[in-house]
């Protein structure tokens, strides 16, 4: 009888998921004010659990919550109805992306490496120089540089030997054009024997390192994980093979 009763909650929970994620979701949140976010605060679930609202949004079909209890911070669903409460992930089924709380791009603010193109839309990339989904998203920029403005930040994934190295060596160039000629130099598998043998001085080194590690605690900050990691002015993430079919061009 009590597995029957576990097994019957377990496919509730799986029926209840599955009509949430067969919903399309609206692609732009509207954010809540401070009334409505104090409304959730006063549920009952929250009151007994601590939950304090940062943000929340409403993403069409569902509320989407950011919060913090006990002192974590974490993102949660709320039905319309504030009935039920989903933790976990969130897929839209339009684009094939988890829905997300947009991320706060204030700390980012002049402390890019570069910014490339002279576009109207702008974009914030976190890029890994030995990574090669970077690198394939990166071949597509010239085909779209009159049309974006990509302010670009280096994120080495800690298993690519030499992406430490790259970054630096792509750093170190003293203008913007430099810099972006610097990023298409290699392809993955060249001799990266100039990299490594290029000199710098103490203080030079030690001022790009610190800009490196900068840029490596934003990324964690903004919670990315992987490269390339990809973000729209309003702080939403964006998946890169998305952005280049916007601007017309398919990925084979």
């Amino acid at each position: 009888k009590i597995l029957r009763k576990r097994m019957f909650r377990i496919l509730k929970n799986i029926i209840f998921l599955s009509l949430f994620l067969g919903l399309t979701l609206e692609a732009k949140e509207k954010e809540l004010t401070n009334k409505q976010m104090l409304e959730f605060e006063s549920l009952e679930l929250f009151k007994k659990a601590g939950i304090k609202v940062e943000k929340a949004y409403d993403i069409g079909s569902l509320y989407l919550l950011s919060i913090v209890v006990q002192g974590n911070k974490d993102e949660i669903f709320l039905t319309k109805d504030k009935n039920y409460l989903i933790s976990g992930a969130v897929i839209n089924t339009t684009t094939g992306m988890q829905i997300k709380a947009p991320v706060n791009l204030a700390i980012l603010k002049d402390k890019e490496a570069f910014t490339y193109g002279n576009g109207k839309d702008e974009y914030i990339l976190f890029t890994d120089p030995e990574c090669s989904y970077c690198k394939k998203f990166e071949s597509f920029l010239p085909q779209i540089k009159d049309k974006v403005k990509i302010k670009v930040f280096f994120f080495p994934l800690d298993f690519h030997e030499n992406a430490k190295d790259l970054s630096i060596y792509i750093m170190s160039k003293k203008t913007r054009d430099e810099k972006i000629n610097a990023m298409f130099e290699f392809n993955i598998g060249d001799n990266l024997s100039k990299v490594k043998n290029a000199k710098y001085s103490k203080n030079e080194l030690e001022k790009l390192e610190k800009k490196l590690e900068e840029h490596i605690n934003l990324g964690i900050s903004l919670n990315v994980q992987g490269t390339p990691a990809l973000f729209d002015k309003d702080g939403n993430s964006i998946v890169w093979v998305n952005l280049l079919e916007k601007y017309g061009i398919e990925f084979k």
